[in-house]
């Protein structure tokens, strides 16, 4: 008897085991070509450091000690001056330089530019015997940075004001609401960000592209004459045909959209950017690493441009920690920033803990770069904790969100080919999808504790963004094994409702799931997948596919 419920056991198994061979558990958008050609997914795989195919390099190069240009740790003392002045010695050595923070407390209160290649900013970790840089103070009470002498003159012109009646509140932006940070990665005298067309000056153009597909890796330019291999360019895609350029009905794939006035006021500011890499030239066909995001049409005028960028830079095993601050309000926040990424490519930020931030890492300008094993924590409410702003690739791994923040997870303006990979969000998540022509974006196998509303719902997809930058996202938005953990105990089994974004078309939501059964109501023509269910065989979505590329 026990021969035969053995037998039967090992039958079952292997029913079971075959029929998750045979795809019952893989979503049909991946191995259906019928529902592949029907509903386009793109390929997130090219995200992340040196587009995920190279580890995160572990060697030093020339070691500078931050101790021996007068930084010293828990001693109660401004260590600004002195940790400029190590970074400036840094900068002298040729080739790959670290330079190395002491255990313990250092204080700062000016802000750190790194300003060169090959460049490693090292503490000794996060824990009791690593380095915490403190900032007892925020940024408004730092020197105005020239940088940001044109985002001044902006909010000004324009009254950028928050204004609230029911709180009393009426009080002008912050410069640092959505930009700057202590430790700052800049290009010097290369704008971060355009705002007024008055500081516009024409781009440094090396070809102009004609046509190209989306998702394909070639394109065609007019002359390739001032092209070749290994170069590194940005490829600038411009709507010059107004309020109804054929750019944006690609952008959102023909949705009846109310459709904000920036995408065509500006028809000299690209609507879409994508850093890339000429793999090979052929005649006026060039072959580019990462595949193009959308069409590329002759009256888009695309062009491939300078970028100027750093390369190799390294942020890693450094607790940042901010006081204790109320909250005054949304837009007006003093600057308790951590890191600001500007201009990097095939960069990292590792092993960091920041507390009581109103920003923990912003981006802007950045391709290829990973931010990996971050924590963001402490009593203060913060703007944003890791967010994507004007970025290309980027991979943000393993982030967890244990404090109180407006946009815990965002990906914002102009931000196109970046995922969010294993994050956890603690309180009051918002998988936030930010307007300004984001697209093809991915949260991948995302935790998320929550608490429904008292009619059972839950704003888990809300966009946020101003008016002229609507909608809140592009076609092609991707959702893959969202994990929602419901807090507390519910009175009844019904269905929680997952709602909040009402404009993003053409969404993929597949593998939503949790501890509760779920609806889902999410914008116009989203595709939904396997609700209530775990994507057990691919539970990511961006390693299924770069396994698949590289063929590991």
């Amino acid at each position: 008897m026990k021969t035969k419920y053995t037998i039967f056991s090992l039958l079952i198994f292997l029913i079971g085991f075959s029929t998750s061979i045979f795809g019952q558990n893989i979503p049909k958008i991946i191995n259906n070509k019928k529902v592949q050609k029907e509903n386009y997914l793109p390929d997130f795989s090219f995200a992340g450091y040196h587009n995920g195919e190279k580890e995160i390099p572990t060697s030093k190069g020339k070691i500078i000690l931050a101790t021996d240009f007068g930084v010293i740790a828990n001693d109660g003392l401004d260590d600004s001056k002195n940790l400029i002045k190590a970074i400036n010695e840094a900068n002298k050595v040729e080739g790959k330089v670290t330079l190395q923070l002491p255990v313990g407390r250092i204080i700062i209160s000016e802000i750190i530019y790194l300003e060169r290649s090959n460049f490693v900013l090292r503490g000794a970790g996060t824990g009791e015997m690593g380095t915490e840089i403190y900032f007892p103070r925020p940024l408004i009470y730092v020197k105005d940075p020239e940088d940001l002498q044109e985002l001044r003159e902006y909010l000004l012109k324009f009254d950028k004001r928050q204004r609230e009646k029911q709180n009393n509140i009426d009080l002008p932006f912050s410069q640092y609401a959505w930009t700057g940070g202590f430790i700052w990665t800049r290009v010097p005298k290369v704008r971060v960000k355009s705002y007024l067309q008055k500081y516009e000056q024409p781009y440094n153009v090396f070809a102009n592209v004609l046509e190209g597909k989306r998702g394909e890796h070639v394109f065609t330019v007019e002359n390739a004459s001032k092209l070749k291999k290994g170069d590194v360019f940005v490829l600038q895609l411009f709507n010059k045909d107004g309020e109804k350029g054929n750019i944006i009905s690609d952008l959102y794939q023909n949705e009846k959209l109310k459709i904000g006035s920036h995408h065509w006021m500006f028809p000299d500011l690209p609507l879409v950017n994508q850093q890339v890499i000429i793999e090979s030239i052929k005649g006026n066909k060039v072959t580019i690493k990462t595949p193009l995001t959308i069409d590329i049409k002759p009256n888009y005028k695309a062009q491939l441009s300078e970028w100027k960028h750093l390369n190799e830079v390294g942020i890693e095993h450094i607790k940042l920690t901010f006081p204790n601050a109320p909250r005054v309000a949304h837009h007006v926040e003093p600057g308790f920033n951590g890191i600001y990424l500007t201009r990097v490519f095939n960069s990292w930020v590792k092993n960091v803990v920041i507390e009581n931030a109103d920003s923990g890492i912003l981006t802007e300008e950045i391709a290829n770069t990973t931010i990996k094993n971050i924590i963001t924590k402490g009593t203060n409410m913060a703007h944003y904790t890791v967010a994507m702003a004007g970025v290309h690739n980027v991979l943000a791994e393993n982030i967890k969100v244990y404090n109180n923040a407006v946009h815990p997870l965002s990906f914002n303006t102009f931000s196109t080919k970046n995922v969010y990979l294993n994050c956890e969000v603690f309180v009051n998540p918002i998988l936030d999808q930010h307007s300004g022509a984001n697209h093809q974006n991915l949260f991948d196998n995302i935790t998320v504790h929550l608490t429904p509303k008292e009619d059972r719902s839950y704003p888990l997809f809300a966009g946020g963004g101003a008016g002229y930058w609507k909608p809140s996202h592009g076609a092609f938005s991707t959702f893959w094994n969202i994990n929602v953990n419901v807090l507390g105990t519910l009175n009844d089994s019904s269905p929680i409702l997952l709602n909040g974004m009402k404009d993003g078309p053409f969404a993929r939501l597949i593998g939503v799931h949790g501890n509760h059964n779920f609806n889902i109501n999410y914008g116009p023509s989203a595709y939904l997948e396997m609700t209530n269910t775990v994507l057990e065989e691919i539970p990511s979505l961006y390693k299924y596919q770069i396994s698949k590329r590289l063929k590991k």
